[in-house]
């Protein structure tokens, strides 16, 4: 049963806040988590990015900061946001500010890339509401430009991401320099074992939310892919990006070198495209990302760990470039497209080296993906081929002739009097 807003007792100031958002109904897992948040119960919650998560805890802390006469001493922290990437900081800071711009609650941001002067000062007043990436926040704490005697509330956002990345380490000792009594709200794409483990460490029995299935697509995503020859990729790109008039469009590159590669052979067919990845100064990926969000960009071509913190809410198109390695993180990439009850789209160039890729995908995701076909472009018959052959098939044995020796006529067992050029090469192979 849905609710609105209004029934789940936040504040006026907060209920103007999500007003001048022009949100209307929480999503289901702002139903499901702000209620415990507000008990100040300790939650685990499985959400990923785009289903409305930052709210999730955003708005219950900015009521219950708020609801106390105290604002944060000098340097001290009352709420710690700490997440994996540059990016997803400082998207989930603007989601803050805008959370308690009717209360008189500071927050700030705080992540590497960037000179660390600013920040200090900054913290020098007090922060309510500090959302930081851990290697930072160390590096600040060292500077003694820190302080958290007076936290109360910890989240740990994409927590999966987190302890894919390593920070595993920098978040235990954090949680060493922080007060033992604290309410801490961790969010997480899945619930894997990893995760749980985690949870028990550094929660309090907590409160347990999961509104998403396990490795679902959204709907209103709708998904098709396009056999390619490893060489036509860009050319596949192309053309996709010009007869379909396509303006916003988030590219998926496995590789750094491959993202700056894609990019610059756009950018010679007059399409306005930049890659952002890991080697790119803080300066330039806030730069593109925000180009591409006001449409001064037209592609922005990404790596998987670059794209955590790009949350667009009508972003039309996502594609795959090259297929992702782990098979979850195809479920993270077109969860990019589709939101805010829009309609996206996202397609994904398959080539003969990448079935098994492929297979995994659609055994996680359960459903059989379209094939699309671009004339002059796609090809069809080999991945194919491939994809419908069972996982237990087996060549068959050589048929015995009358005298014993096996029956050379049989296409699966090349004939070794054949000369290398004579020998065909099979698409299996």
């Amino acid at each position: 049963m849905s609710v609105s807003f209004s029934e789940l007792g936040l504040s006026p100031a907060v209920m103007q806040a999500i007003a001048d958002q022009g949100y209307t109904q929480p999503s289901p897992i702002q139903q499901e988590a702000i209620g415990p948040v507000l008990t100040q119960k300790d939650v685990m919650a499985a959400a990923q990015t785009g289903t409305g998560k930052t709210g999730a805890f955003a708005l219950p802390i900015v009521h219950l900061l708020s609801e106390s006469a105290h604002r944060a001493s000098p340097n001290q922290v009352k709420a710690l946001i700490l997440t994996p990437t540059r990016e997803l900081a400082a998207q989930v800071a603007e989601s803050v500010a805008a959370c308690h711009q009717h209360t008189s609650l500071r927050s700030t941001v705080v992540f590497g890339g960037v000179s660390i002067n600013p920040q200090m000062k900054q913290l020098r007043r007090g922060c309510d509401i500090l959302v930081a990436t851990p290697g930072r926040l160390l590096d600040l704490f060292q500077q003694n430009a820190v302080k958290f005697s007076e936290l109360e509330i910890l989240v740990l956002d994409e927590a999966d991401r987190m302890l894919d990345m390593g920070f595993i380490h920098d978040i235990k000792r954090i949680m060493k320099l922080i007060p033992a009594k604290r309410q801490t709200l961790l969010f997480s794409a899945t619930f894997s074992d990893d995760i749980r483990q985690l949870a028990k460490q550094f929660t309090n029995n907590p409160v347990e939310v999961s509104v998403t299935p396990k490795n679902s697509t959204a709907p209103s995503v709708e998904q098709a892919i396009v056999h390619v020859q490893k060489s036509n990729k860009t050319a596949l790109l192309i053309k996709l990006i010009q007869e379909n008039k396509w303006e916003q469009v988030l590219v998926f590159s496995r590789t750094k070198h491959g993202a700056n590669r894609i990019a610059k052979k756009l950018e010679t067919q007059g399409i306005k495209s930049a890659a952002i990845h890991g080697n790119k100064s803080q300066g330039a990926r806030t730069k593109a990302l925000a180009e591409f969000k006001s449409k001064d960009l037209n592609v922005l071509v990404a790596t998987d760990i670059a794209a955590r913190g790009i949350d667009i809410d009508r972003l039309p198109n996502v594609i795959n470039f090259d297929l992702p390695h782990v098979p979850e993180d195809y479920v993270h990439r077109i969860g990019r497209t589709g939101r805010a009850g829009a309609t996206g789209h996202a397609v994904s160039f398959v080539t003969d080296e990448d079935t098994k890729q492929l297979k995994d995908i659609q055994n996680l995701i359960g459903k059989h993906i379209d094939v699309l076909e671009v004339k002059g472009l796609s090809v069809s018959g080999i991945a194919q081929a491939a994809l419908k052959a069972p996982k237990d098939k087996r060549p068959k044995k050589p048929r015995r002739t009358s005298s014993g020796s096996a029956n050379r006529t049989n296409p699966d067992k090349p004939n070794p009097t054949r000369t290398r050029r004579q020998r065909t090469k099979k698409p299996s192979e």
